[in-house]
């Protein structure tokens, strides 16, 4: 199985734009737009948890498992 971040869904669903999430998660705008584009893009933990925490979310969260 693959992973894939879904923060782009969670975000939208939230009302949270890209620019704003960037803004919020203290990350710098082209690692979320990367993120938002490129959902099985590598990223760090760092990175993840402060996402996770401007969504309002667990890391585990923004996880979902593809078929391969």
């Amino acid at each position: 199985m693959a992973m894939r971040l879904k923060v782009r869904e969670i975000a939208q669903a939230k009302g949270i734009s890209l620019t704003r999430l960037s803004r919020l998660a203290d990350v710098n705008y082209k690692t979320v737009h990367t993120i938002w584009h490129d959902p099985t893009h590598g990223v760090n933990t760092k990175t993840l948890e402060r996402i996770a925490k401007a969504l309002n979310v667990t890391v585990s969260e923004l996880f979902e498992e593809i078929p391969d």
